[in-house]
């Protein structure tokens, strides 16, 4: 019995599956553009976004014009510090989300009381991208006022920063006025921003919704 060979000298059978294998090779080839090109159109805006912020430096000054922005953005060295659970890291809690921070002595004067308020109420204002950003009490003395803190700041990470150690984190954040000041820290744990919390507060909370409306990270 003789098999039937094609014109190209191979069996029918032999043709089939070479011809199937082929179209299974070019739909797994057009299904892997397609995946490419969906990643592509979902990755892009944050390589893009990463580049801008972080590569040239760029910052969307047109509408964040409320504060102070702190350029070349200043990151933060990871110390570990004393917090209400214990030792807490900073490389760890300025991670994954965007931070307010207050820098100040523990016993938490009038202005430190009223900077605390401003963090609160601004982190409120978020609805739901409230969870998107903590607020962060670094004690630089005296650590500090629990009750006080316990009753009107329910859920602030407070952190002893009165040692030694402490100090070159400290330091990052500028001293001037800063009994009076609300910095924000980026998820990637660079300080980027101050505010002044003796004017309107409404400026921080719409520079925030700025960012977080233009962040793909935190």
């Amino acid at each position: 019995m003789s098999t039937r060979r094609g014109a190209g000298g191979l069996p029918s059978s032999d043709r089939d599956l070479s011809a199937r294998q082929a179209s299974a090779g070019a739909l797994r080839a057009r299904n892997l553009r397609t995946i490419g090109a969906l990643a592509a159109l979902f990755l892009l805006p944050i390589a893009i976004s990463f580049w801008l912020y972080y590569g040239i430096g760029w910052r969307p000054a047109a509408h964040l014009n409320h504060g102070e922005l702190l350029q070349p953005a200043r990151i933060l060295p990871s110390v570990r510090l004393t917090g209400p659970n214990g030792v807490a890291s900073t490389a760890t809690v300025f991670a994954k989300r965007w931070a307010l921070v207050y820098v100040g002595d523990g016993r938490c004067d009038s202005a430190c009381r009223y900077a605390l308020y401003v963090m609160r109420e601004t982190q409120l204002a978020l609805n739901h991208d409230m969870p998107r950003v903590e607020r962060v009490f670094l004690a630089t003395a005296d650590c500090c006022d629990d009750a006080l803190l316990a009753r009107e700041d329910a859920g602030m990470i407070v952190l002893d920063a009165s040692g030694s150690p402490a100090q070159e984190l400290i330091r990052s954040f500028p001293s001037a006025d800063r009994p009076s000041t609300i910095f924000v820290v980026d998820p990637l744990g660079n300080l980027m921003m101050r505010y002044d919390s003796r004017r309107d507060p409404r400026g921080l909370l719409l520079d925030l919704q700025v960012l977080l409306r233009l962040s793909h990270i935190g």
